[in-house]
């Protein structure tokens, strides 16, 4: 509940601009897509759709989700340069609500190291860029990259001159998270007691994690007085990460007492779209995150299980379902119908044309046919796998493996490329996933390191589905694979040949180009 003289704080999601600049997160055109949906369900204000020039699959992107996504503002990063900004606005232009984000980097190491410019300099390059930025549309956002490490009586005057130019919001990133809270606060309150025309924009901060003070910092500059956040699903971001949208909104309503601010974000969507973010990018949220892991509010000792049982609020401080975590999710059973299941897709959060439910209603089939009862797991597995297909050069038809201790496992593999099913069998490998492996390398006649492997249990009980992924170094890039099915090494063969179809389609240029990263904030 907030109270009618609470500040509204600005929700701005970098999840597929400086998100998907984690190692290994990039996303392609249909996953852009989806996770934008979900962070417009989500109630997020503002979203960062990527950094135009960077790559024309960032273009790309950029541009089909501010043509596409209603709901909330879009925008496309830009440095001050004017072949940024131009691209940035080419991109976003068609948006119901669009902005323009520029930066330029003000810290003395960077003036000195990376720009070579002098004070005076920096801050006309940044009027022109903001000017150029506001001739295209009135939304215009400036960030002084490495704001915290700059001068203070220098960035005040940037911010001024940025606002003069038309900057309807200033943004302070703390590029490499080296502040503190204290210093976080002194900063922003010295900019609204120093700046004169600072009651003509929105401040905002932009925190890393590298000292894992992301959340703490963001949530000191709410306190001084900042208007905005910017965060990502999950916290995802370059190196240790950014601040976790989840954490900073819940600290932000769970404490209102003390910060008397409030978001419009729909908590009991958190849980949904991390879980999708996780899925799509391949980043796993550790057990014990804030919020959104699955310890979150697990309560294992017993003076604590003692006191939940007589007043949750001794040991818990929100509900699970306040940011969506199910009392109970057993949902579906082998006579559920197609109604039923987009129901429950909807509830969990996705959105499925009638082509992938159909798809996904098929597979459902088949696993009902295995398992006696679905679990939302089992749905969002099964969701998750249609929406992340890529081009199906090859697909998974069968396997047999002969194995023990000490034995050197022998596999026959069995995989369809279109029409035509083409099998082998071979020895090698040092156990039964490891020979599949090299099986598959062997047919597809695509060679690729495994660097990453995992698998886990979607759900509960010995018929429960495998989620199997894999990371595989390709001539120098990585690909991610996901494979589910309710056995293991099927699911492992499944998620190392989804890997496979990507690195083939993007040879073959089916999938947008992977964008490179900016360097930025």
């Amino acid at each position: 509940m907030t109270e009618s003289n609470d500040r509204k704080i600005v929700i701005f999601d970098t999840t597929l601009r400086d998100g998907e600049q984690s190692p290994g997160a990039s996303m392609n055109l249909a996953e852009k897509m989806e996770v934008a949906q979900a962070l417009v369900d989500l109630g997020v204000d503002v979203i960062e759709a990527g950094f135009p020039i960077a790559s024309p699959g960032d273009f790309e992107a950029v541009r089909e989700i501010a043509q596409s996504v209603q709901g909330s503002v879009i925008c496309g990063l830009a440095r001050c340069r004017e072949a940024d900004i131009d691209r940035a606005w080419e991109a976003v232009q068609h948006a119901s609500k669009h902005r323009i984000h520029v930066f330029l980097a003000t810290s003395a190491i960077h003036r000195e190291h990376k720009l070579r410019m002098g004070k005076d300099e920096i801050i006309q390059r940044a009027i022109d860029g903001v000017r150029r930025a506001k001739g295209y549309c009135a939304d215009v956002e400036f960030s002084p990259e490495d704001a915290s490490r700059t001068e203070i009586d220098f960035l005040t005057r940037v911010v001024e001159a940025a606002i003069d130019a038309g900057a309807t919001t200033v943004n302070i990133p703390d590029t490499v998270g080296y502040s503190t809270p204290s210093e976080m606060y002194r900063v922003i309150h010295a900019l609204r007691e120093r700046v004169p025309n600072i009651d003509r924009a929105v401040l905002s901060v932009h925190c890393h994690n590298d000292l894992g003070l992301a959340v703490a910092n963001s949530l000191a500059a709410v306190e001084a007085g900042a208007g905005q956040i910017e965060c990502t699903i999950n916290g995802i971001g370059e190196r240790a990460g950014n601040c976790s949208l989840e954490e900073v909104v819940m600290g932000l309503r769970t404490r209102n007492d003390h910060y008397h601010a409030h978001t419009q974000i729909q908590t009991r969507r958190l849980v949904p779209t991390s879980r999708l973010v996780s899925s799509v990018t391949g980043i796993h949220v550790q057990r014990n995150k804030a919020i959104v892991g699955q310890n979150a509010f697990a309560h294992e000792a017993g003076i604590h299980q003692d006191g939940m049982l007589k007043e949750r609020t001794t040991y818990e401080i929100m509900r699970p379902d306040d940011v969506g975590f199910a009392k109970t999710d057993l949902v579906l059973g082998k006579h559920s119908g197609r109604a039923a299941l987009m129901d429950r897709a909807r509830t969990l959060g996705y959105h499925l044309t009638p082509e992938q439910l159909d798809a996904v209603f098929d597979q459902f089939k088949v696993l009902a046919d295995k398992k006696k009862d679905i679990y939302d797991g089992d749905v969002a597995s099964l969701i998750e796998q249609q929406m992340m297909t890529v081009p199906e050069r090859w697909s998974f038809e069968s396997y047999h493996v002969e194995t023990g201790t000490g034995r050197t496992p022998q596999v026959e593999l069995a995989l369809r490329r279109g029409e035509q099913v083409v099998s082998t069998t071979m020895s090698g490998g040092d156990g039964p996933i490891a020979a599949v492996f090299l099986a598959i390398e062997q047919l597809t006649q695509t060679p690729a390191v495994c660097k990453d492997f995992h698998v886990h249990s979607v759900t509960v009980g010995k018929d429960a589905q495998g989620e199997s992924q894999v990371v595989l170094e390709h001539e120098g890039q990585l690909y991610r694979g996901r494979g589910v099915s309710t056995d293991s090494v099927e699911a492992s063969a499944k998620a190392f040949l989804h890997a496979i179809n990507r690195i083939v389609a993007i040879k073959n240029h089916q999938t947008p180009a992977q964008t490179a990263g900016t360097g930025k904030e």
